[in-house]
């Protein structure tokens, strides 16, 4: 079992980020097994928050992502810093697990997903051009047709972009593995490939959205056969476009022009 959170001292957090920083990284993901606890364990009146906001700050030309945050940790204090620093980047990945509530409390989840329906719709309205994706958790024990069908309606409703869909195994020793009503292989197979499939189409939704729209991309690497580089914009779009190696590393302007077998195009402009 894990034990208590703990928090790296706000000091030493900084420390790091100057570490990268001098060593020219451009971007850093926030993560943790739960970073939205961040501070709760130390002296200091910190908090994930505020800890995001002294990054951005401090490091104006580093950009910052969050690895994943629950549902009840998305509030005001998050979205009004995200909109605020151009630094901070437009995307959130955000647990649900199921789109069923007695399927959440069986899981032991501390949200219901009404909770979570007001994370993701509070954040795309303040943020329309957010990236969010979440994890899905399916064939749990006790999950029938209806809890599935639940997940698949709430996820096509909601403005979500992508989806990590995952099936239950047993694990021995877990409470979960001992469960009654367990979910047959073959009926967790084909409910993963359903929720796998919308998954595809939210986020080649999202992508189409986006034909058309100028991103700032962070430019990872280039192909010497293509001449191509590829990276990914502030809200998590994996974008190709041609370009010089030198790019790699930076952060540069580029138009979505078309999607190619799934993939986004785009042009470098203003280099």
């Amino acid at each position: 079992t894990r034990g208590r959170s703990r928090s790296l001292a706000l000091p030493d957090v900084l420390e790091q980020a100057a570490i990268f920083s001098e060593e020219g990284y451009r971007e850093l993901v926030i993560t943790g097994i739960n970073v939205g606890k961040y501070g709760q364990d130390l002296d200091e009146d910190e908090t994930i928050y505020t800890l995001l906001a002294r990054l951005c700050r401090e490091f104006p030309v580093m950009r910052f992502r969050l690895s994943s945050i629950e549902p009840t940790e998305v509030n005001d204090s998050l979205l009004e810093l995200m909109i605020g620093a151009p630094n901070f980047m437009p995307h959130l990945h955000i647990p649900l697990q199921s789109g069923d509530d007695t399927i959440l409390r069986r899981m032991n989840r501390h949200y219901p997903v009404a909770t979570f329906a007001r994370a993701v719709r509070q954040s795309h309205a303040a943020l329309p051009h957010v990236a969010i994706g979440c994890d899905i958790l399916s064939g749990f024990p006790g999950e029938d047709n209806t809890a599935h069908e639940n997940t698949l309606q709430l996820l096509a409703d909601l403005p979500v972009t992508y989806l990590h869909v995952f099936p239950f195994s047993r694990r021995p020793g877990t409470p979960a593995a001992s469960m009654q009503d367990q979910v047959p292989k073959h009926i967790k197979a084909e409910r993963v490939r359903q929720l796998r499939d919308l998954g595809h189409e939210k986020k080649l939704e999202f992508y189409r959205r986006h034909v058309g729209t100028t991103r700032q991309v962070l430019a990872e690497r280039h192909n010497k056969e293509t001449g191509r580089l590829k990276g990914f914009s502030e809200n998590y779009i994996p974008v190709q476009f041609q370009g010089p190696a030198r790019l790699a590393g930076q952060v540069v302007a580029i138009r979505i022009d078309r999607l190619e077998i799934d993939e986004p195009y785009g042009t470098l402009q203003n280099e």
